[in-house]
């Protein structure tokens, strides 16, 4: 028997993965300190507008008078939501492609 310890789903996904890459040909580029940083900071960054436009939002509902208010601040949220990941998606995949 194997003095290792049994491996996790995790870690038994990670290297279907990785053998799926080497299969196709895919190397795997580890990222540098400074790349580690900068997708630190655009995280951080995109986590402080969530929480401020999460607030605003907020604040509207409470002043909202009807349910159509409502629907429209909530829809509202959503897109800019959906803008901001967006955004924090498309400059993480930039300082990747960096390298």
């Amino acid at each position: 028997m194997s003095d290792e310890a049994p491996k996790t789903a995790f870690e038994l996904a990670m290297e279907r993965l990785r053998q799926k890459d080497r299969e196709v040909g895919t190397a795997e580029r580890r990222l540098t300190d400074e790349q580690k940083a900068s997708i630190a900071e655009v995280r951080r960054s995109y986590q402080a507008k969530v929480a401020e436009r999460e607030i605003l939002h907020r604040d509207a509902l409470a002043k909202a008078r009807t349910q159509e208010e409502v629907e429209k601040l909530d829809e509202a949220l959503r897109i800019d939501l959906d803008r901001l990941a967006g955004d924090r998606d498309r400059k993480i995949d930039e300082i990747r492609k960096r390298g």
